[in-house]
Formats: C-alpha cells, structure tokens, sequence
C-alpha cells in the first residue's frame, strides 16, 4: 500500500522531504523569474488568440501555474494556457459561450483526476507519433491563419472560425489592409528570431513587446493594442465561482471535455518527459495527471483557460537554473506580480506585436522536420499523418483525433498481423557443404525429417482477430492427409479470443482427419487462452509436449520424456505441458 501511494506523491514533498536550502531557494528565484518573463506576453496573446480577454491567459498561468508545479509529477514542470488548446477553445467559445468553455473545462479536470487515478498516465505513450505530429502541426497551421487579421491589420469583425470560411472573410476585407500594422509585425517576428539565435538568454518575447509598446507610444503608429481593443485590462485574481454551470448543457460539452483532457494529459507529459531527458530525473505519470485535473478545476472556477504543462516554458525553467517544482510556484508569484503592477502599460501592447509572438510559437509547434520524417516513412504512417493533420485543419481536432487514433490502430493491426506466419511440412536443414548449390548453406527436406505420413505446422507471431486467417489456411499448406499432426508454437507470443477460437477449430479438423495431435512450445498465456476457449473434452484427445524433440521421439517410436501429457490435467494448462 505504502508503494501505491508513493504513485501519487507530488514532487514538491519529495523534494521538501530530502532537503531543500538557501541555495536551493536562490537558483528557484532566478529559475521563476526568468520564466515568469518568458511567460508574460506569451500568455496574453494565446488568451487573445483564444477568443478571451488578455487578463485571461495571465489568471490562468498563476493559478493553473502554480497547483500543476505545487501538485505535480515532475519537478521541473511549468504549467499554464499553450497554443494547443488555441483551436478548441476558440470552438468551444464560438459555439457555447465562455460559460459553455469553463464547463468543459472543468469537466476536463474531472476526467483528467480520475484517469491520474486509474493510472492512465502510462498508457497515454501509446498515442504515435503520425497523431501527435498532425494535430500539432495542424494546430500551427490554424493558429497561423488566426493571426492573420492582426498581423496584416484587418478590419474584420466575427471572424469564422473554420479556415476556409476564415480566409475567404479575410480575402473580402483586404483592401483595408494596414502597412504600419503589417511592418511592425514583421519587425517583431525578426527581432524574436535574431534573438533567439544570437541571445538566446534575452527574453525574446518579451523585449520585442516592450519595444513594439514604446515605438506605437512614441510614434503614434495608427495600429490597433490591447487597450484600443479591450479596454482597460482587469488586474485582479476573481473570486472562486460555479455560476456558469449548467446541467443542460453537460452532454453537449462533454466531447469537448474529452478533447481538452487528452490535449492536457499528452502535452504534458510530452513535457514531463522532455524535462526527464534534460536532467536525468524521473517523473511520476499519474500524479501528474491528477495536478492538472486539480489545476484546471481551478482555472475554470476563477474564469480561466485550459491549462497543462508548456514544453518550451518548462526547458527554459531547467535552462535558467531551476532546482524544484518552487520555481514554478515563483514563477507563478512573479507573474502575478507583474499582472497587478503592469496593467496600466499593457493596454499600450500592439496587437501586432502579440500575433508576432504566437506567429513564432506556431513555427516551433509544426514540427516541419519531423512531420518530413514521417512522409519517408510507411505508407500506413503517411496515411495517418496526412489524415490527422487535413482533419484538424479542415474540419476538427475532435474528430481528428478520433481517426487518427482509428487509422493508426488498423496500421498497427496490419503490422502485427503481418508478423504471423506458418510453414507446412518443411524446414531448412543444414547440409554438408558438397551437396549444396551455390548461395546459401541449407536445404529443404520434407516435414523436418519426419515421415511423410506426418504433417508439421510450424507458427510463428502473435495469433489474434488480424491474423486468424492464418490459422483458417493451415491445412491448406499440409496437402494430402496425414496420420499424426504437429503444430509447433514456441514462437507463438500471444494469442487472443479469435485467435484461440480459431486455434480450436484447427485442432478439432486435425483430430477429425488424423490419428493423433501433437502441440508444442505452448506458453502460458496460450494454453491459458485455449483452456478458457476450446471444449475440455477436445484438448484431453490434444497431446501437449514442451520441446519438438519430444515430439519427433514419439512418432518415430522412441521413449518419450516423462513430461508429455495428453490433454491439460487438472484444468490448469501451464502444469500439463511438458
């Protein structure tokens, strides 16, 4: 029991139980406030792309923050709003109302928990890599087309949010199309590039955004910012709230919900991972799971976003020196800090400036390398990429997800079925080096040196639904009818219900046909599963032996092994084979 709850222990006790000083605190501050920074302007524009407020994104990294670091699985992990929730958020507010968001939102925390409880968390790696890399790479592509009118200064209003209702509203809109706005957008998406290359210490995000605000100030650019879109920004944390609830409107969210749980639970531990390779440490899956369950409960009460763990944010923490989940807390703090001091300025902040920033944001969520590589790859992959990525561009991350998933399990099916093979009655044989032709050294003799009135299948590979047709042929490889069958499955792995079904009938049509049947190798779990599937009078006539050697012995007439058995005794297969 005591190992159990060590699952769910957060990182912040572990740290604080082996020791935690000065030092430790000092290189956690400068961790903090480095990414609180990193973190400021960032968050405001993924709230403005969003569809929400600016003051939105910036609750939502202080709360969500600081219970993902406080309560969570890693110790390195920065949480808060991330350009992968950009699309299904806007959706959801688009269709629903932000009070329709917040339900799912919360709802997505629930689900989140109980599957940190149910240990989820090491099951989520087994999403591939074709899905993740479309729907992130499609996220891009949308967050893109989003910053269009920012970035080019459009004067548009209810924008579509589908993509191509979305460019053609633009396209109608071009001739007001803004040469400041557009200029200032590209400066800012160079200056944040330079600096990445050439300072990559300097704050980026946030340099280009100070200076963007100073020349619109000084200049009196004609460009729209925050103040000249929202107004004056609210800068206070609001009180703990359930009014936007609405038992109606439950089911309608819930797919939602799921969306927003499964983006929460793969990103971040896509980053909890990233952050084990940068520093050797280990996360802990499910009880990171349950912090962000537990942060975006907390976000949705106070009016916040989708929240999880930021993979850039959370290597720039490690980079700038970060020893525990309290720089994290810190960076939360300072980010707070920042939201009640600073307000007055940030409405100076060009919207142009802000669409730079996540222009640069979606060139690092493309992954264009990586979505290369996998275009070289099998024409399964490329299916599954392909479809994910036009699906979330096209029509949903929902139902991309859904069928890329699906795409990805028939790929998978495919492969493993493919990995089954049988051979019939023969085996290669080595040969004295004189009666073999030129290339390899083997030949071929009938049913491995057996006589011809005994028929040898030989599997090998998981037997299960995608390759029970294996089986199905089996007798079609054997010929004319034999006295004694062997089936040899030592190279058997698995075998599920469709495939001991099978299995069954195969051995009730050899039994019909021959005098004797001999299985060989059978593991555990495959006797296990033709016990819980095949008649017990059927494999009493069924003769189980571990070895083809014991086999051959028997039908050529030699003293058995004392270990061979007819039928598996007792009810319990694994005792009764040889």
């Amino acid at each position: 029991m005591s190992a159990d709850w060590k699952l769910f222990l957060p990182k912040s006790i572990t740290v604080l139980r082996q020791g935690y000083g000065l030092p430790d605190f000092r290189a956690d501050t400068i961790a903090g406030l480095t990414v609180a920074v990193v973190a400021l302007p960032l968050a405001m524009a993924l709230a403005i792309a969003s569809g929400a407020a600016p003051e939105v994104g910036l609750v939502t990294a202080v709360v969500a923050g600081l219970l993902i670091s406080a309560l969570g699985g890693s110790r390195f992990q920065i949480g808060g709003p991330t350009g992968a929730f950009v699309v299904i958020v806007y959706g959801v507010i688009a269709r629903y109302g932000y009070d329709g968001l917040l339900m799912a939102t919360l709802m997505a925390g629930g689900i989140l928990i109980v599957a940190g409880l149910a240990r989820v968390g090491t099951l989520i790696k087994y999403i591939p890599d074709p899905v993740t890399t479309g729907f992130t790479s499609g996220i891009a592509v949308i967050i893109m087309a989003s910053q269009i009118k920012d970035i080019l200064g459009l004067q548009a209003e209810n924008v579509p949010a589908e993509l191509i209702a979305k460019l053609e509203a633009l396209w109608a809109v071009r001739d007001s199309l803004s040469l400041p706005a557009l200029g200032l957008s590209a400066a800012c998406v160079a200056g944040i590039l330079l600096l990445r290359r050439y300072a990559p210490r300097v704050p980026g995000f946030l340099v280009v955004t100070v200076l963007a605000a100073g020349v619109v100030a000084v200049t009196q650019l004609p460009v729209e910012t925050i103040g000249s879109r929202f107004g004056e920004m609210n800068a206070r944390l609001p009180a703990p709230s359930l009014d936007f609830w609405r038992w109606e409107n439950a089911a309608a969210l819930l797919p939602s919900a799921l969306t927003i749980a499964l983006l929460a639970g793969v990103e971040s531990l896509l980053s909890a991972v990233v952050a084990d390779q940068m520093t050797g440490r280990r996360h802990r899956s499910n009880v990171e799971l349950v912090a962000q369950g537990v942060a975006n409960i907390a976000s949705a009460t106070v009016g916040g976003l989708p929240a999880t763990g930021a993979i850039a944010r959370t290597a720039t923490n490690i980079r700038s020196g970060a020893r525990s989940p309290v720089a994290g807390m810190l960076h939360a703090v300072f980010l707070l800090l920042f939201m009640l001091l600073l307000a007055p300025v940030m409405k100076l902040v060009p919207m142009a400036a802000l669409a730079a920033i996540l222009v640069v944001v979606a060139l690092n969520m493309a992954e264009a390398h990586r979505f290369r590589l996998i275009l070289r790859t099998s024409h399964g992959d490329r299916a599954v990429l392909l479809a994910t990525f036009g699906l979330t561009v096209l029509v949903d991350l929902t139902v991309a997800i859904e069928v890329g998933m699906v795409l990805a399990a028939f790929v998978f099916m495919h492969r493993m079925a493919g990995l089954a093979s049988m051979e019939g009655g023969a085996s290669i044989i080595e040969g004295d080096q004189d009666d073999l032709p030129p290339g390899p050294r083997a030949r071929y003799r009938p049913n491995q040196g057996l006589p011809d009135d005994i028929g040898v299948l030989t599997f090998r590979g998981p037997l299960f639904f995608g390759s029970a047709g294996v089986l199905k042929d089996a007798l079609d490889r054997i010929g004319a009818r034999k006295r004694i069958y062997i089936l040899r499955l030592e190279e058997v792995p698995l075998l599920d219900p469709t495939g001991a079904f099978a299995l069954g009938d195969l051995l009730k049509r050899l039994l019909d046909e021959g005098d004797e049947v001999l299985v060989v190798g059978a593991g555990h779990g495959v006797l296990r599963a033709l016990l819980q599937t095949t008649s017990k009078p059927l494999l009493k006539r069924v003769r189980f032996v571990h070895t083809f050697e014991a086999a051959r012995k028997r039908v050529l007439g030699a003293p058995g092994p004392d270990n061979e058995t007819a039928g598996p005794p007792s009810g319990e297969p694994a005792a009764s084979q040889a």
